[in-house]
């Protein structure tokens, strides 16, 4: 499914409605080039979740908890590493329930990410000619999207 986004604004009100209508264990995988949105979509999304602290991109922290909300939310960057890096981190324990209450788990560069989760909603977001787009694909994630049309 493609959404056009108008603006930044867009992309940030979508993030509000995904973190609305999200379940626990969700996990989001986020591409897209630098400058395409993917941190204001989690920004929405932590928005929606109730969260009020300010969320930042973890460029350099690699892992962001937000804990406050209807549900964690647990943002990660893998821009700065590398795939075999990646596989280090066992990010697994975020949607398996071992370590971390289930929550949202939201991914940016997740195209660094070799072992992908059992469900996940990938969206791809691009900026062009001064609009947004994300496409979105959904790998089992309970979640209406008609409803983000």
């Amino acid at each position: 499914m493609n959404i056009l986004l108008a603006d930044a604004e867009a992309t940030r009100l979508l993030g509000i409605r995904l973190g609305q209508s999200l379940v626990a264990g969700s996990v989001l995988l986020l591409e897209g080039d630098l400058g395409s949105g993917k941190t204001t979509l989690v920004q929405g999304i932590g928005e929606g979740l109730g969260i009020t602290e300010p969320i930042v991109s973890p460029t350099f922290t690699l892992i962001n908890e937000y804990t406050e909300g209807r549900l964690p939310l647990y943002h990660l960057d893998l821009y700065r590493l590398e795939s075999h890096e990646v596989q280090q981190l066992n990010l697994e324990s975020y949607w398996n329930k071992l370590e971390y209450p289930l929550g949202i788990v939201a991914i940016e560069w997740a195209e660094r990410l070799a072992n992908k989760p059992p469900t996940y909603l990938k969206l791809s977001l691009t900026y062009k000619l001064q609009q947004r787009q994300v496409e979105m694909f959904n790998f089992g994630v309970p979640l209406k999207l008609k409803e983000f049309l």
